[in-house]
This record gives C-alpha cells, structure tokens and sequence, in this order.
C-alpha cells in the first residue's frame, strides 16, 4: 500500500474507539491500524443524523472497525484495506440489524472466508466480500452493474467519527452528499486518485459533511428507478474529513460489479 493511502484509508486505529461493548477488536484478517495523524482523516459520518432503526437493514458493522453492507444475506460487501488478504478467516464478527450497537436485538454472526479484491495493491480496487457462518435474515443491498446513476445526489451512512479526530459512534449516523465529477476530484487529489475505479462525493465548496475514519467499507448508496436502494460505492479514503476542497473517495462499485458477483458466487453466497 503506498504511503500516502495509508494515513487517509478510513478503517479505524484501534486507540481511537472509545466504546469497548462494540469489540473492535483486529483478527487476523483485518488491516493493521495505523496511528492518526495531526490532521490526517478520523472516524464517522460527519455532518449527520441519527438513522431510525430499520431506516437502512442492509448496514452491517464489522468487529475490526469498518463498516459494510449486506450483498448476500452470508455475504458482507466491505472495503479491500479493511481485510488483510483472501482465505479462510473466523475472527471477523458482524453486527447488523440496529441503528445502536449495543442494542439487545444486534443480530452477530461471525466470518468463515474473506475475499479481497483480486490485484489489490492500496490504489483502487477497494472492494472485499466476507463470508458468513450463517444467514442474516435482513434485506440485502443491490450493486449498480452500471454507471447511469452516479450522479445527483447519494446516502452515505456509518458508526464511524463525527468529526475529524472523533470517536467511534454508538448509533449509525446518516448524510447526504453529492456527486463531485472526475475532474473536479483529480484537482483536489491528483495522482492520488484512480478515475474509473473511483468515485468521489462531497460538498467541494463548503466541506462539512462527509465519510470519516471508522467509516471505510460502508456503502454510498442512492434510490434506483423502481424506488430500491442501490449501492454505487464504497467508503475507501480522503484527506481530512468532511474538508472544503477535498470530497471523499468512494470504490466504484459498478466498475467492480462483475468482478463482485463472480467473487461472490465462489464463496457460495446464499
């Protein structure tokens, strides 16, 4: 992973959770944490709202500090630097089916096998699948196969930090940000950024709402044609958090999709 990415990835570094009962706790399959930087990104959705329970069923919280989504009700799609490589893995827990992570219905299961993206070098191709050792009986989230809705306006939703160098959160946060263009994003970020393997979103004049660290491998989502969420990325880097001029990096996911339902279907997704 290059070392620019390193300190702008949105995992969170261990040292910043302040919830114990969430059990951020790394496995062997997680992402080593890396030491905030003064300046550098932090941890949830900032800008946000609290979600209602039930709001988004398919958001699933991941015991390294990262978050995810539903693809197969056995299958968690996340981010590719929340993992450390493919293979069998049991030490990931999932939470899923609360808006607070210490609520008495959390639905937990824990992971068998976790797949990252085939050539992930730390510069694009952002994406992993995590196997589960059973069902979770909870609406799932489609992917965009194409790119004809990456544009308007999109939800992006986390327990991640609320502001830069914040904590961990207890309850899911929501925001709306919108689409900011390729080159507008290569302006803020230059080489930094992959175009066709990124997207970026974000209020580029005013900053203020954003993904943050804790956040990275939750889904950017929006409503498709028919009504249905749709996810279009997934939470991956940027500098600072919620800053003017520096919207966030989000894995294309469209980009992915063929690549994701071939992933999935060699872990045998349900």
């Amino acid at each position: 992973m290059r070392s620019y990415l390193k300190h702008l990835k949105r995992s969170a570094a261990v040292g910043a959770v302040a919830l114990a009962a969430f059990s951020l706790q790394p496995g062997s399959a997680t992402a080593a944490p890396e030491p905030t930087p003064s300046g550098g990104s932090h941890t949830k959705v900032v800008g946000g709202t609290k979600a209602e329970q039930g709001e988004y069923p398919f958001m699933v919280r991941l015991s390294m500090g990262c978050g995810g989504a539903l693809y197969a009700k056995d299958i968690v799609l996340t981010a590719a630097h929340c993992v450390d490589g493919s293979g069998p893995n049991t030490d990931i827990t999932a939470t899923a089916g609360v808006v607070d992570l210490e609520d008495s219905k959390a639905i937990t299961a824990k992971s068998t096998e976790v797949l990252q993206a085939p050539g992930y070098n730390g510069k694009g191709k952002d994406w992993a699948l995590i196997k589960l050792d059973k069902e979770i009986d909870l609406p799932t989230l489609k992917i965009a196969e194409d790119d004809k809705l990456n544009n308007g306006d999109f939800e992006i939703a986390g327990w991640g930090a609320d502001k830069e160098g914040g904590d961990q959160q207890r309850y899911l946060l929501k925001a709306t940000v919108p689409f900011v263009d390729d080159d507008a994003c290569k302006k803020a970020y230059g080489d930094q950024l992959t175009p066709g393997d990124e997207i970026c979103a974000g209020k580029l004049d005013t900053g203020g709402v954003d993904t943050c660290q804790g956040d990275s491998g939750g889904p950017m989502f929006r409503k498709d044609d028919s009504g249905a969420w749709l996810q279009v990325g997934i939470v991956s880097w940027g500098e600072g958090c919620a800053r003017p001029g520096k919207p966030g990096v989000y894995s294309e996911v469209s980009t992915f999709a063929k690549d994701i339902q071939k992933a999935a279907g060699d872990l045998g997704g349900s």
